[in-house]
């Protein structure tokens, strides 16, 4: 357990450090909101999400993997497969996973309102990728120890998973854009900025696409790839403009108790 957060821990630092730098040297957009006053909102969320889940679900998705593993649950462990194809076939399962669960927070109602706290920030940057509401992150916590059990995903595979989810939501949730003549090398494989950025526009059509967090296939293959936007991309939820509600800590985490604007 001491290691995996140290492992976690200084992944998301390293990653936050070098991004932030990034951003501040060449930002692909200005920005609408003061940086201070949202990533205080952003990163205090964070901290709660952190500390909620710690709280209401003790031990860590890794630990509950290692028991997975020990009772022979899962479609992984009744297959023969080499310790490497394990752990990838283990990543990309889990990454389709997130890739569906995505969709589902956006076609549920009431799971729609609990993620407008992330579409609603007034910027894209990368502690968009870190914005979540509480309730949220449980339920997405709940839906992979369930995919972890159905599928039998070892417990290295959920650690390269973890690590790498994090890393990939802050990267594509950066302000920033790669050099054009890599954009589409790179996107082939992962989403990139550019392409997530899409997603966040205020626009439905554009925000219903591009649900991939770290491997762009599943858009690709699942038909809700968006290459490129309409027009001026113009972020956020036209619903919810004011800064109150969704620049401050107590505006994201009563949002999905009120009304709409």
């Amino acid at each position: 357990m001491d290691l995996e957060l140290v492992l976690r821990l200084a992944a998301f630092l390293g990653i936050f450090a070098a991004l932030a730098c990034w951003e501040k040297l060449a930002p692909a957009r200005s920005l609408a909101a003061p940086r201070w006053a949202r990533w205080r909102a952003n990163l205090g969320l964070a901290v709660v999400n952190t500390f909620i889940a710690r709280l209401l679900v003790p031990g860590s998705a890794i630990a509950f993997a290692a028991f997975v593993a020990a009772g022979g649950w899962g479609l992984l462990n009744t297959l023969v497969l080499p310790g490497w194809a394990m752990m990838v076939a283990g990543v990309v399962l889990l990454d389709l996973v997130v890739y569906f669960q995505h969709v589902l927070f956006h076609s549920v109602p009431l799971l729609t309102r609990l993620h407008a706290v992330h579409h609603a920030d007034p910027d894209f940057d990368l502690t968009t990728g870190i914005r979540f509401h509480p309730l949220e992150v449980l339920i997405s916590l709940l839906i992979k120890l369930a995919a972890i059990a159905a599928l039998g995903i070892p417990a290295p595979a959920v650690l390269a998973f973890e690590v790498v989810l994090n890393a990939t939501a802050m990267f594509n949730h950066a302000n920033v854009s790669l050099p054009r003549w890599m954009e589409p090398w790179v996107r082939r494989l992962l989403v990139t900025p550019d392409m997530h950025r899409i997603h966040h526009s205020v626009l439905a059509a554009e925000r219903n696409s591009n649900y991939g967090f770290c491997l762009s296939w599943w858009d690709r293959l699942l038909g809700t790839y968006t290459a490129s936007p309409r027009g001026d991309l113009d972020i956020g939820l036209a619903e919810w403009r004011d800064q109150r509600s969704t620049a401050t800590l107590r505006g994201v985490l009563g949002m999905p108790f009120v009304r709409a604007q």
